[in-house]
């Protein structure tokens, strides 16, 4: 079993930045990704910035659109842990933020959120016009 602790957010005035992280506990595969979803009030979770590790290779981020030039996603494998930087924030990039983890993704499918093991309990970020 896997479990996720994630760490970061609050609240931050429009232009400014915030950085999350989250370290896994427990067995993972040697092939894995681990990252970051979203979901406001009202809305839909969405993907947000994934690191993928596929056996010795380094870590490949994977960003959503809304996000990409302002986000960085960053990993330390041996820790088990993510990191992101937002960097740039938007009111609309308020939500909370989750991090999860899925062992041995399909890349085309590596943005679907619903197919992703272990989540964690979430934190809020607060971004104000």
């Amino acid at each position: 079993q896997v479990q996720l602790v994630e760490s970061g957010g609050g609240w931050v005035q429009a232009g400014g930045s915030l950085r999350l992280s989250c370290t896994a506990s427990g067995r993972t595969d040697s092939n894995f990704a681990m990252g970051w979803f979203r979901q406001a009030p009202g809305n839909e979770r969405e993907f947000v910035a994934v690191m993928r590790w596929s056996g010795g290779s380094g870590g490949r981020p994977y960003y959503d659109d809304s996000v990409e030039g302002r986000f960085a996603i960053s990993g330390d494998r041996a820790k088990s842990t993510v990191y992101l930087q937002m960097n740039s924030l938007k009111p609309e990039d308020t939500a909370v933020y989750y991090c999860a983890l899925i062992n041995r993704p399909i890349l085309s499918s590596i943005r679907q959120g619903h197919l992703y093991q272990y989540w964690g309990q979430g934190t809020q970020v607060t971004v104000s016009s």
